[in-house]
């Protein structure tokens, strides 16, 4: 029933009384002519109905809209979706639809550099992409834990009202691991490698030129390039601005939605940093209570051969405390991978909010502050002009009186 294509045309038969009339049937039951009349009587009545169905057509399709169903959630080939070229379904796209990913990247085989002056550890970055603007489809590079701090100093800089994804802090769970044992850095391999990943799906950042050069350009290329970054005074007049934007205080006129975002985030973040330290601390008695039970089951064993009458008791306190062992281990594991880490990434990600909207009101206050610049110069051309103005004003008045006075007998 394609009510689009209905136009009042010429008269239609009469129906037969065993056919179906449609949905007009009952609007034309009361118009009916007598038997007999002529076929031109009924084509406005049959015109009439075309319009009434053309009607209910429209209001079918908008229906399967407005109960609540998603686009996800209807098959296009159910018989109550509409199937004309100008339904709605045609002008959207299923949330189910698979999306075209053009750049993959991985994070592995770390590898350490012994240095007269220091240690460290690098990684090998892989890229594989489709992408016109690369030169090639896949390349190798290695990469240090400072090459990816210059990275999100570049995309901040670059961005500083985006929210730039958290790197992996210097010192991972201090306290808790050793720096550059293996737990270390496969612990920092995979926060990398989340990083990267996480710009490379971001649809602003993964276009960014620094970025690109960090994928692709070998360790010499990538010195360069940073070399040709700001000077030492340009980075220095950065930050005299920004430590006199904080000198100044809270912008004039922050729009009450930041103000309330900045509110909200200070509250948060002072909760998640609570929550993060509480459960560090659970870990590490958790940790420390591991090591004692360790201790106690053999203890207990080599007890009971000493000790013939209670040795089947002994051994069932071993037991217990093996199994007990067993049981904070799992428990221990699961708060290392499942609740410590995510605590973690958003304490970061609070972090990164924060200098966001610091960032934001720094933006802000440069404005304001050039506004009232402007403001003031406005003012002295005034002034200036109404010191001229009056100036010639007086001019006139000298000219005047001369005048008079050269007339005068």
């Amino acid at each position: 029933m394609e009510a689009e294509g209905r136009v009042p045309g010429p008269p239609l038969p009469t129906p037969s009384p065993g056919g179906g009339g449609g949905a007009g049937a009952g609007a034309e039951a009361d118009a009916e002519p007598p038997v007999g009349a002529p076929g031109s009587a009924r084509g406005p009545l049959l015109a009439a109905a075309a319009e009434v169905l053309s009607l209910d057509d429209e209001e079918d399709d908008l229906e399967v809209f407005s109960k609540g169903t998603s686009l996800s959630e209807v098959n296009s080939f159910s018989p109550s979706m509409p199937i004309s070229p100008s339904s709605m379904i045609n002008q959207y796209k299923f949330e189910d639809e698979p999306e075209l990913k053009d750049l993959f990247i991985t994070v592995d085989d770390p590898e350490s550099h012994i240095t007269a002056i220091e240690t460290f550890i690098t990684y090998r970055v892989v890229t594989k992409t489709s992408r016109g603007e690369f030169d090639s489809s896949e390349y190798e590079v290695r990469r240090r834990y400072q090459d990816f701090l210059w990275l999100k100093s570049k995309l901040e800089e670059a961005h500083p009202t985006l929210i730039i994804p958290p790197l992996p802090e210097k010192f991972i769970m201090k306290g808790m691991v050793e720096r550059f044992n293996d737990e270390f850095i496969e612990t920092r391999r995979k926060a990398l490698h989340k990083f990267l990943n996480r710009i490379a799906d971001h649809p602003t950042l993964t276009f960014n030129e620094d970025f690109k050069i960090f994928l692709t350009a070998q360790a010499w290329e990538l010195s360069s390039h940073k070399k040709q970054g700001p000077g030492l005074l340009s980075r220095m007049g950065q930050t005299v601005r920004a430590v006199a934007s904080s000198v100044r205080g809270g912008v004039k006129n922050r729009p009450e939605m930041f103000t309330e975002m900045n509110d909200y985030m200070e509250t948060f973040s002072q909760k998640i940093n609570v929550l993060d330290k509480i459960a560090h601390r659970i870990y590490k008695e958790e940790r420390e209570y591991f090591n004692e039970m360790k201790e106690y089951g053999p203890i207990h064993t080599l007890w009971s051969a000493s000790e013939e009458d209670i040795a089947d008791s002994l051994k069932g306190v071993a037991s217990c405390i093996d199994k007990c062992c067993k049981a904070t281990e799992k428990r221990m594991a699961g708060l290392s991978e499942n609740l410590l880490p995510i605590l973690h990434e958003y304490v970061l990600y609070s972090e990164i909010l924060m200098g966001v909207l610091k960032r934001r009101d720094q933006i802000q206050g440069e404005l304001d502050s050039k506004i009232d610049a402007l403001a003031n110069k406005k003012t002295e051309k005034d002034l200036c002009l109404a010191t001229w103005e009056s100036f010639l004003a007086s001019q006139r008045v000298d000219l005047h009186v001369e005048e008079d006075s050269e007339d005068r007998p």
